[in-house]
């Protein structure tokens, strides 16, 4: 790094195979919008989620047409919705366990899990680290940076609710992506917005996703 270059110093985003993918794509383009560097790590099992929810097929060897694809669509599908400049990503295969986030010397901010699947939720919790996903939330973890893991799932067993638990125990906020209907939601990209914008909160990254409660006479609640 050249003399008063700054140091890049992303977000991880991690995304697992749990149904949401809009929910991703929703973070990602509001963390890119806010002017912040974006790691990105795409679990083998959100892939095939991915390819279900919208069609597109991401690959590593394309993954920026693949990227640019995913982002433009909105919640219902439909494409050209979005127009967002990736730049400021950089993808990290899934198998790479190599790969700089797997280190605590690496620098990021932290980490969001959107959506996060019960098998993540608990491998993160185990500390099984079976891939770069659960590798850098566990590296986030230890070096006391914020993890934000928006579970999506229903019902939740006993033993998911544990490990959540110890998640919570271990310093990660558990956000479980569910949407609110007082925020006067008309479309469903609105309740998509309104949990990514809950996990932009949770890191204090500012957005404009959804309105903010003001009071009685102001506006809709955000708790």
């Amino acid at each position: 790094m050249n003399a008063g270059e700054t140091q890049r110093k992303p977000w991880i985003v991690g995304v697992s195979g749990a149904s949401g993918t809009p929910y991703a794509a929703a973070v990602l383009r509001a963390l890119l919008a806010a002017g912040e560097s974006v790691d990105l790590v795409v679990s083998r099992a959100s892939r095939l989620t991915l390819l279900d929810e919208t069609g597109i097929s991401f690959r590593d060897a394309h993954w920026r047409d693949d990227l640019r694809a995913w982002l433009s669509l909105g919640a219902d599908g439909k494409p050209g919705t979005f127009d967002t400049d990736i730049t400021g990503v950089r993808h990290w295969s899934a198998g790479d366990l190599a790969a700089g986030p797997s280190s605590g010397s690496y620098p990021a901010k932290g980490m969001l899990i959107v959506p996060a699947s019960t098998a993540c939720v608990a491998g993160v919790a185990l500390g099984l680290s079976k891939d770069l996903l659960q590798r850098a939330a566990s590296v986030t973890l230890k070096e006391g940076r914020p993890l934000v893991v928006a579970v999506r799932e229903t019902p939740l067993t006993g033993q998911t609710l544990r490990q959540l638990v110890a998640l919570d125990d271990a310093g990660a906020t558990v956000l479980p992506a569910s949407p609110a209907f007082y925020a006067g939601a008309t479309h469903i990209q609105h309740l998509v917005d309104f949990v990514a914008g809950r996990a932009l909160d949770a890191v204090g990254v500012p957005h404009r996703l959804y309105h903010r409660w003001e009071g009685e006479l102001g506006g809709a609640r955000t708790d």
